[in-house]
């Protein structure tokens, strides 16, 4: 007998719209078992999807998709919504090379309408999409799915304050599962939630809006007094300040709630905002217990949970950044650390707990992460911002013009540098060299081991200036931490091997390939440890004894650190050709780390091959090589 009877008869929405609301709650308690089935087989996003199956078979029951547009937000909770639309065998490849994404992609399905991966994008997509159907002609429901956390950027209240005035139909659903503000659900709030959102209590106030048209100050009275009323039951005051009309909170896991209030929403004109409550991990008590350990999780069994690594397993990077973090903050009373809501991701879970007092977790505000800490090194602090390299990009311009331009003393710890794996493209960061490179004042460092990292932090934090250290995501190469506090020479590259006629320049995580391929070809090997300022007396007198110079790094090859080198050797006018490897000039799919890194070259064959099939460059060394030619 089949374990998921029901979900077994769904390959997509339209079947669910034909289900009595009475199935749902089966169909939602078999998608919950299928998601931890597979997902315990696959690794992947947990707590959060876990958390949002009743809300995705309710808004798959109620709206007609893929013509009325669903819209989330990050989109680490859509697993539940991959199943229900036709994906649920593609599940078994999930996050891997060639298989099904993580997050909602365009070119992946029609119901995924908007590519997401990072927060706080929703209501502005969701916004557009209503516009244009208007402007169109056409009659959609158009449907924001947002989390409570995403609601901390200011992306999404930027889209709200526009959405109040644009006069264009649609629903922000807030899934909130973490919000203190958040009165308990319960009869009450399921009443308030179905009369806020029926259709006699909306004709019923619409009626009166006309009547109190004839007098302005009963109006204003009138309103003012649905405003307390709801306030006094309701967290929605502010949502109502900004133009939309807010129901609930309700509860998020109970259907017999959900589907009615949405039925009743789909029939409303304007903006509308829905608070749902949940709970993430719903349904796995593993998971509710410890909602953060099984966010995101590897291989594991079902029955037993998450067990603990291997004892004696190399420390990440993450790991090394989050020592260091302490020790210093022990040696430094100024020491500040900040995150944008990625306390675990980012290591300074122990940082947070030995010092809270110095321990600023902003929220899913990139932007203000930036020039608050722009701000504390005003003051004479010393900030050191945590955060994804694939997330720097969205404070850019406060990093160039309230850190950079006023050269204040701003550690960034560039975490995730190069390819990360099955997050893949919105999570890669494949462009921080590049974007980073052109600000003046600014100093790069990319480490290629354990202790290179921890001294180049130490390195960074003693600058008067921003400096940025990009380590990649995983575990280093195994080398011994030198536990004192001691920095690096500032814009010094070192050899790391000799060899004849080619030399490797190698950037952070490319030592480690680039010597095991120099061995095969007699080749130089210079770890270049500063992308800015690069080191060019090494650079110099490497391009005196080489013909050929190959830069290697894991970034985007266009204007990254082999431009750098290029640069140099144009000023120099040096006669030694360059070859530049680096992350290729498009979007690179999900999958195993190691994997897509052999897929663009970026491996010790890779870069022979590469060397090997550019004989215009490569024929000047290849008679280096040669002992014969001497």
């Amino acid at each position: 007998m089949t374990r998921y009877p029901l979900l077994d008869t769904i390959s997509d929405p339209a079947q669910v719209r034909k289900l009595d609301r009475r199935q749902l709650p089966q169909l939602a308690d078999e998608l919950r078992a299928f998601l931890v089935e597979s997902v315990s087989r696959t690794g992947g996003h947990l707590s959060s999807n876990l958390g949002t199956v009743e809300l995705t078979v309710a808004l798959h029951h109620v709206f007609d998709t893929p013509h009325d547009r669903l819209v989330w937000d990050v989109g680490h909770q859509t697993y539940a919504h991959k199943v229900l639309t036709g994906r649920r065998t593609g599940m078994a490849k999930l996050r891997m090379h060639g298989g099904v994404s993580g997050f909602p992609k365009r070119s992946e399905s029609c119901y995924d309408t908007f590519g997401v991966g990072h927060s706080s994008t929703s209501i502005s997509a969701a916004l557009g999409m209503a516009i244009a159907a208007k402007i169109k002609g056409e009659t959609r429901k158009v449907v924001a799915i947002i989390g409570d956390g995403a609601m901390s950027a200011g992306q999404a209240f930027e889209a709200l304050n526009n959405a109040g005035v644009a006069d264009a139909d649609m629903l922000v659903v807030l899934n909130d599962n973490d919000m203190s503000i958040s009165p308990p659900v319960g009869a009450l709030n399921r009443y308030l939630a179905r009369l806020f959102s029926g259709s006699t209590f909306n004709a019923a106030r619409k009626a009166g809006e006309k009547i109190l048209d004839f007098s302005p100050s009963l109006r204003e009275f009138a309103k003012r007094a649905e405003e307390h009323v709801k306030g006094m039951l309701t967290p929605g005051t502010l949502f109502e300040e900004l133009g939309l009309n807010y129901i609930g909170p309700i509860d998020g896991h109970d259907l017999e709630s959900l589907v009615p209030t949405l039925q009743n929403l789909k029939h409303l004109k304007g903006p509308q905002f829905l608070h749902v409550i949940t709970k993430k991990g719903q349904g796995y008590k593993l998971a509710e217990a410890d909602p953060i350990l099984y966010h995101g999780v590897s291989k594991f069994k079902p029955e037993v949970g998450i067990a603990g690594g291997p004892s004696g397993a190399k420390p990440s990077y993450t790991q090394i950044f989050g020592d260091w973090l302490c020790d210093m903050a022990a040696a430094d009373p100024r020491l500040v650390g900040i995150t944008p809501a990625m306390r675990e991701g980012s290591g300074l879970l122990r940082f947070s707990e030995r010092y809270p007092q110095r321990y600023y977790d902003v929220g899913i505000a990139e932007q203000h992460a930036v020039t608050f800490a722009a701000g504390l090194a005003c003051e004479g602090l010393r900030p050191v911002l945590a955060i994804y390299s694939t997330f720097l990009q969205r404070g850019y311009d406060q990093l160039v013009h309230d850190v950079a331009l006023q050269n204040l003393p701003v550690v960034f710890a560039l975490d995730r540098g190069g390819l990360v794996g099955a997050d893949g493209p919105t999570h890669h960061g494949a462009f921080d060299l590049t974007f980073l490179t052109c600000i003046p004042n600014m100093v790069i460092m990319t480490p290629s081991d354990e202790d290179e990292c921890r001294k180049m932090l130490t390195t960074a934090y003693r600058r008067d200036g921003p400096s940025a250290v990009r380590y990649p995501r995983g575990n280093g190469p195994g080398v011994a931490i030198d536990k004192d506090l001691v920095g690096l020479a500032l814009g010094k590259g070192e050899i790391r091997r000799r060899g004849r006629g080619v030399a490797l320049l190698a950037f952070g995580s490319m030592l480690t390939p680039a010597l095991t391929a120099a061995e095969e070809i007699d080749a130089t090997v210079a770890n270049m440890r500063f992308v800015k300022p690069i080191d060019r007396d090494l650079i110099i007198a490497l391009a005196a004894e080489h013909s050929l110079l190959v830069s290697v790094e894991e970034s985007a090859v266009i204007g990254g650190a082999g431009s750098e080198v290029e640069r140099v050797l144009a000023e120099i006018a040096s006669p030694a050709r360059l070859l530049r490897l680096g992350i290729p000039d498009h979007f690179i799919e999900h999958g195993d780390q190691t994997l897509l890194l052999a897929s663009i070259g970026l491996d010790p064959d890779g870069i022979i091959a590469a060397i090997r099939a550019r004989p215009n460059l490569a024929a000047d060394a290849e008679q280096q090589m040669d002992p014969s030619s001497e």
